[in-house]
C-alpha cells in the first residue's frame, strides 16, 4: 500500500472515471470535490447564527467574527466555505429562513454548478499607434499583416487592432486620425480575406471606426466603455458582434489618479449588472466580460480581480483578461515593459485557473505554449 495527497487543482472528474467509480457516483463525489469560498458582508448577525448552523448540520462552515452568538453588533462579514453538494442543500434551507436569508439563498444559487471554460483563446494585440506603452506592439499597414499572420501560425484565435492608446495618461485622438491609423490595416486583412482564417477585434468606442471594420468582416468590437455610446451599441446589434465589455473607472488622461473602491468586485459586478441589460436591449447576445486590469485599479484592485474571476463566472459569460506587460508587474518585481513577460506569464495563468478564457497579449507564442502546459498538468 502507498498513500499519495493529491493536488486539490488536479481534474476530480477524471481521477474517479480512470478508478471505475460508476456514473452517478462521479458525479456526486466531484460535487463533494469542488470547494466554495463565499464572502457574504453586511448581513444580519441573527441570519448568520441561523446559518452557521444550517452550514454545521450538513458538513459545510461559516466563519464569523468574535461576538457574532452573542450578537454584540448587529451586522457582521462572514465567510462560507462549502462544496458544491452542500452549497446546493444551503440554498434550498435558506429559502425558508428569516432575517433576509432568503435574498442570501438567491444570491447563493448564481455561484452553484458555475461552468469553467473548456478552450482558453489567445487574443494577439495590435497597435496601430506611436504611444503604446509596449514599442514592439506598434505596427502599420504591410508590417501589421506579417505580424497578423505570424501570430496565426503561432496559435493565436483572435487578433485585436487598435488605433487610439488607453495606456494611463494618454491622450486621445480626432475620429478622423483614429481612421486613418487603422483603415490600411482593415483594408489589406480585408483584401487578404483574413477575417475567414481568423476572428478580428476592432478595439474603439468610436461609431465611425467601428462601422468601417464591421462593414469589412470585424467580428469583435472591444470596447473600453463598456458600451457607453447607444450608436456603438446600436451597431454592434445590427451586426450581430461580438463585444467587449470593459470595466474601468475615469478616462485614459485621468484614470490612474487615486483610484478608489470600497468593493473592486462588488462595483464591477454591479457594473456588469448594468451593460448586460443595455447589451440585451440591443439584442447583443455575444458578450464577453473584461473587468478592466489597470484600467482606474490600484495594484490592489488588480490583484483581487485576477484571483477571483471565478466570481465572474455567474453571469455565464467568457471571461477576457488583458494584464499583458501591464506597470502592476513592476510594483511586485520592477521592471519596465521589454522584460515583463515572466510576470505577465504568471498573472494570466492564474486568472485562468481562476476562470478566464480569452487572455490578451502581445506575446502569442509564448502564451499559446504555457497555456498547452498548464492544460496538460491540469488533466
Amino acid at each position: 500500500m502507498h498513500v499519495e495527497h493529491l493536488s486539490s487543482s488536479c481534474n476530480l472528474k477524471n481521477i474517479l472515471k480512470e478508478l471505475g467509480v460508476d456514473g452517478g457516483g462521479v458525479s456526486i463525489l466531484n460535487d463533494k470535490g469542488q470547494l466554495h469560498l463565499i464572502a457574504i458582508k453586511n448581513l444580519h448577525v441573527g441570519a448568520a447564527n441561523i446559518l452557521k448552523q444550517d452550514a454545521l448540520s450538513i458538513g459545510a462552515d461559516l466563519a464569523v467574527p468574535k461576538g457574532t452568538v452573542t450578537a454584540s453588533t448587529p451586522f457582521v462579514d462572514t465567510l462560507l466555505i462549502a462544496n458544491e453538494r452542500q452549497l446546493k442543500e444551503l440554498v434550498h434551507k435558506e429559502k425558508a429562513q428569516p432575517f433576509g436569508l432568503k435574498n442570501v439563498a438567491q444570491e447563493l444559487a448564481r455561484f452553484c454548478a458555475l461552468h469553467f471554460p473548456q478552450k482558453v483563446e489567445v487574443m494577439g494585440i495590435i497597435n496601430a499607434n506611436d504611444d503604446s506603452f509596449y514599442p514592439l506592439s506598434r505596427f502599420q499597414a504591410s508590417s501589421a499583416v506579417e505580424k497578423i499572420e505570424e501570430m496565426m501560425v503561432h496559435g493565436a484565435d483572435i487578433i485585436d487592432i487598435g488605433g487610439v492608446s488607453s495606456r494611463p495618461g494618454s491622450i486621445g485622438v480626432s475620429v478622423e486620425e483614429e481612421l486613418a491609423r487603422v483603415k490600411p490595416i482593415i483594408d489589406l486583412l480585408y483584401h487578404e480575406k483574413t477575417h475567414e482564417k481568423i476572428r478580428l477585434s476592432l478595439d474603439s468606442y468610436a461609431p465611425s471606426v467601428i462601422a468601417y471594420a464591421l462593414e469589412r468582416g470585424f467580428h469583435i468590437i472591444n470596447d473600453i466603455t463598456g458600451l457607453a455610446n447607444d450608436e456603438v451599441a446600436g451597431l454592434c446589434g445590427s451586426y450581430k458582434a461580438a463585444v467587449v465589455i470593459m470595466h474601468a473607472q475615469g478616462a485614459p488622461n485621468e484614470m490612474q489618479n487615486n483610484p478608489h473602491y470600497t468593493s473592486v468586485l462588488h462595483e464591477v459586478e454591479n457594473f456588469f449588472l448594468q451593460r448586460l441589460e443595455k447589451a440585451d436591449k440591443f439584442r447583443i447576445f455575444d458578450v464577453i466580460l473584461d473587468c478592466g486590469i489597470g484600467f482606474g485599479k490600484r495594484l490592489e484592485d488588480n490583484m483581487a480581480l485576477i484571483q477571483h474571476q471565478k466570481h465572474f463566472l455567474a453571469f455565464g459569460k467568457p471571461l477576457l483578461v488583458g494584464a499583458s506587460r501591464k506597470s502592476m508587474i513592476d510594483t511586485i518585481s520592477p521592471a519596465n515593459s521589454e522584460n515583463r513577460l515572466g510576470g505577465t506569464l504568471a498573472i494570466h495563468l492564474k486568472a485562468i485557473d481562476e476562470g478566464a478564457s480569452i487572455i490578451r497579449v502581445h506575446d502569442v507564442k509564448e502564451h499559446v505554449q504555457a497555456i498547452a502546459l498548464w492544460q496538460a498538468l491540469r488533466g
